[in-house]
């Protein structure tokens, strides 16, 4: 098993994969909805920060790159994007958010099936709070990531996210004996992860 965690941009990685180098991508890319957290409803400046990397989704490049180098997409976002065009499937992922003014579930797009499947993961409020870590202010579940390698990887493949933010899916990967790469553009957020990553995961090995 292989971790690899890469501080760069993941259109230069991209470009230089060879095609079908993953068997699985997982991404949760920029949804491009502003400086706002979905989770919560308040203003990034609040928590962490004005940013910017949220004010554009990534372009068509971005996504052709993604599916020549995999060869099973799941992407999160898919209502922000034009991600069903090939006829895929959908995740939809339960945070038990009661907020009216926000969203209930977040959905994936998954290029290999057809028919949609439903995981439901607390992940609002005080409901999924003990589990949180506040790195990135769109923080996905270690749960959540293990689940989807546990339901659409096998053994043996080889996973890319080409936005690690908080490195929940890093630490998943290691967890699930997988090899993976994962990458992250903004410097902060991947010295954070690669902490985080090194901090649970030496836990995690010391209880196996």
């Amino acid at each position: 098993m292989t971790i690899e965690l890469l501080n760069m941009d993941c259109i230069d990685y991209l470009r230089d994969c060879e095609d079908n180098a993953f068997d699985l991508a997982i991404v949760d890319p920029p949804y491009g909805i502003g400086n706002f957290i979905p989770q919560s409803g308040k203003q990034k400046g609040d928590n962490f920060g004005a940013v910017e990397w949220n004010d554009k989704t990534p372009n068509n490049y971005y996504f052709d790159e993604l599916e020549r180098v995999s060869s099973v997409q799941i992407i999160w976002g898919a209502n922000y994007y034009n991600c069903f065009a090939n006829g895929g499937g959908a995740i939809v992922w339960d945070k038990r958010q009661e907020n009216p003014k926000l969203s209930r579930c977040e959905i994936a797009s998954i290029s290999s099936m057809k028919r949609v499947a439903y995981v439901d993961i607390a992940w609002a409020g005080f409901l999924g709070a003990s589990s949180r870590v506040g790195i990135h202010p769109c923080e996905k579940p270690v749960k959540l990531y293990g689940w989807l390698l546990t339901n659409y990887a096998k053994e043996g493949d080889r996973i890319l996210d080409t936005h690690l933010g908080s490195g929940s899916s890093a630490i998943a990967a290691h967890y699930g004996q997988f090899d993976f790469v994962g990458i992250e553009i903004d410097e902060d957020y991947y010295k954070a992860a690669c902490e985080r990553f090194e901090k649970e995961t030496a836990q995690l090995d010391l209880l196996a």
